[in-house]
């Protein structure tokens, strides 16, 4: 259990960060109004909504170790071709890159969060001779800031919720156990080996530190707020 706890903890801090940086570059990419802006953010939700198991046969072709795209991608670089599903390394990131594109929900959240800061604020910061790093550091992620660190805990769980039915079919937490995560593992000890207290104790377990995680999260947007 302490393996399996360890290697999901790994996981939310590799996939959380990048999952949330990547939502937050789409939504100050695509935030203003401009010709090709609504397709793209459709583009950047859509593979939210695919169904699970649809969405693990897409990465399965994508990363096909012969004829996948992925593969062919990298060879065009001149690196060599990866067997995803063979080693344990390359499945785990290959889980990790697959989750880092259903950021949908982050995203519009993030967007809305970003049409939300006066424009006045970035009018006087051009008139000052402000430069778009400047901004980007002084003035929006600052204030996009409780919403972002709200996303981040959020994501803690979605990042773990969310990659079972896709890991489930992908690799059923193999190679070598290395995609052996909290809700694999819980799913084997109570429907395949019946040990339903031990599953249910887990789950109970990543509950409350989902809660812990919630109430954190809740006093510093607390305190934020104060200080504003």
């Amino acid at each position: 259990f302490a393996e399996v706890l360890w290697r999901s903890a790994l996981f939310v801090a590799i996939a959380v960060p990048l999952r949330l940086l990547l939502a937050t570059a789409m939504a100050l990419a695509l935030h203003a109004r401009a010709r090709g802006v609504g397709p793209a953010r459709t583009a950047g939700f859509l593979p939210t909504v695919v169904p699970d198991a649809a969405w693990a046969m897409v990465w399965l072709f994508l990363l096909n170790p012969i004829y996948g795209p992925v593969n062919a991608l990298l060879g065009a670089v001149g690196i060599a071709p990866v067997s995803w599903f063979s080693t344990g390394d390359a499945a785990f990131a290959a889980i990790v890159l697959m989750m880092a594109f259903t950021i949908g929900e982050a995203f519009i959240v993030a967007l809305a969060a970003r049409q939300e800061l006066p424009e006045e604020l970035y009018a006087v910061a051009r008139l000052e001779g402000a430069g778009p790093w400047y901004v980007l550091r002084t003035v929006t992620l600052p204030l996009m800031a409780p919403v972002l660190g709200l996303l981040a805990v959020r994501d803690v769980a979605v990042s773990l919720q969310a990659t079972f039915t896709a890991t489930y079919l992908l690799t059923d937490g193999g190679p070598d156990r290395a995609t052996l995560l909290l809700p694999i593992y819980s799913f084997d000890m109570g429907f395949e080996l019946l040990r339903y207290g031990y599953a249910a104790a887990m789950m109970l377990l990543a509950f409350l530190g989902c809660l812990a995680l919630g109430f954190a999260q809740y006093l510093v947007v607390r305190r934020w707020q104060l200080r504003l």
